[in-house]
């Protein structure tokens, strides 16, 4: 296959999947979204002083490099499911994730069920 052909067919693999870097909506927490054996997972590669003291207080000593998505597989119209883990409570959760467009993810992660459920919007980081 030419070149240019493998490029256009990359590229539109990797949009229709989560992977990639992105930063959550305060700009304290930025993950790497790559696959992980047949699921996607999501692992911290930065995050500002106050998000690692907030995680060391819920427990997780180095945030840096901790997994906080993990097991996410497709679920049909852009939607991945998996668990999300909240490190400032200690917490796994039940987790969506869905593209919005090229450069948004919407992660939403629900504890009792889904009665008592957050979203925001991530986005990509450059």
């Amino acid at each position: 296959m030419p070149t240019q052909i493998l490029m256009l067919l990359a590229t539109f693999v990797a949009e229709g999947t989560p992977e990639g870097r992105w930063t959550n909506p305060t700009g304290s927490v930025t993950v790497d979204v790559a696959a992980c054996g047949e699921a996607w997972c999501g692992t911290v590669v930065s995050a500002s002083d106050k998000a690692k003291a907030d995680a060391a207080k819920g427990g997780t000593a180095n945030l840096i490099g901790t997994q906080l998505m993990s097991g996410f597989t497709a679920a049909g119209d852009g939607k991945w499911k998996g668990r999300l883990f909240v490190p400032d409570i200690n917490f796994r959760a039940r987790a969506e994730l869905r593209i919005i467009d090229s450069d948004r993810l919407l992660v939403r992660g629900c504890m009792a069920g889904r009665f008592v459920c957050k979203s925001q919007t991530w986005t990509r980081a450059e």
